[in-house]
C-alpha cells in the first residue's frame, strides 16, 4: 500500500489541522509575520522599482490577482506583479484554439513554456521569481506562509485526489520544495509528492533550507523551470 493509499478516506483538511501542534503553528505564524514585515520594509525600494517597470512596460495594472486555494479549501486572491499583456485571456484563447500542441501543454501543466502573453519585463520577473514578492502581503493577511505547498488553482484539485486534504491543512507557501527543485521542469506527479512530503515533514530546519535555496534562485535566475 502506498503512502497516499494509507490516508483515510474520511480525512478532511480540518481534521489534519486539528492534529497539528498548536505551539508549532503559532511559532510558524510569528515567523511568517516577522519575516514578511522585514522583507516589505527593507525591500520597499526594490518593490517600488519593479512596480514602476511593470507599469511602464505595458498597459494594465501593476498587480495581478488570481484565485487560489488556501488552507482548509478557503479561496483567496494570490497577488503577483503583472507579467502578462492586458488582453492575456483573449490571446490565450486564440492560441489554444489554433494550436493543438500548445493546448495539450496547457491542459497538462496549466502553463505554456513559450507563452505569447508574457511581457519582456514579465519574463525576467518570472525567471527570477520576483513577480511573487507581493505575496508577502498574502502572508501578512494569513492566507499564505513564507514556506509551504504550491498555491494551486481550482482546476488542479483533481490531480491531488485525497492527498489534497492533508496538503490543504497547511497554508500554501510563497516558496517551497517545488520552487527550489525544478518547478515546471518536474512531472506533475512529482510536484504533488513534494507538496505532500512538505505537509508531512515540515519543520524549522526544512523551512530554513528552502528559504536559503530560494535566495539562490532569485540571485541567480537561470533555467530552473520558472516560466
Amino acid at each position: 500500500m502506498s503512502a497516499v493509499d494509507s490516508i483515510p478516506a474520511e480525512s478532511t483538511a480540518s481534521s489534519w489541522l486539528r492534529a497539528q501542534s498548536k505551539r508549532g503553528r503559532i511559532l510558524k505564524r510569528v515567523g511568517d509575520i516577522s519575516f514578511s514585515l522585514l522583507v516589505l520594509i527593507l525591500g520597499s525600494p526594490l518593490l517600488l522599482l519593479l512596480a514602476l517597470l511593470v507599469k511602464l512596460s505595458s498597459k494594465g495594472s501593476v498587480f495581478y490577482c488570481q484565485r487560489r486555494i488556501g488552507r482548509g479549501y478557503k479561496g483567496f486572491g494570490c497577488l503577483k506583479f503583472r507579467t502578462m499583456r492586458k488582453d492575456a485571456d483573449r490571446v490565450l484563447a486564440s492560441v489554444l484554439a489554433s494550436d493543438p500542441v500548445l493546448q495539450a501543454e496547457f491542459e497538462r501543466d496549466f502553463k505554456l513554456k513559450n507563452d505569447p502573453r508574457i511581457t519582456p519585463i514579465g519574463r525576467f520577473l518570472r525567471r527570477s521569481s520576483l513577480d511573487e514578492l507581493p505575496q508577502f502581503i498574502n502572508v501578512l493577511k494569513g492566507e499564505m506562509s513564507v514556506v509551504g505547498p504550491r498555491p494551486i488553482v481550482w482546476d488542479e484539485l483533481e490531480r491531488y485526489g485525497r492527498t489534497m486534504d492533508e496538503v490543504l491543512a497547511v497554508r500554501p507557501g510563497l516558496t517551497g520544495l517545488w520552487q527550489v527543485s525544478g518547478r515546471n521542469n518536474l512531472p506533475y506527479e512529482t510536484r504533488v509528492k513534494l507538496d505532500l512530503f512538505y505537509a508531512r515533514n515540515r519543520n524549522f530546519w526544512l523551512d530554513l533550507g528552502i528559504v536559503l535555496r530560494t535566495i539562490g534562485v532569485v540571485l541567480l535566475p537561470m533555467d530552473r523551470g520558472a516560466y
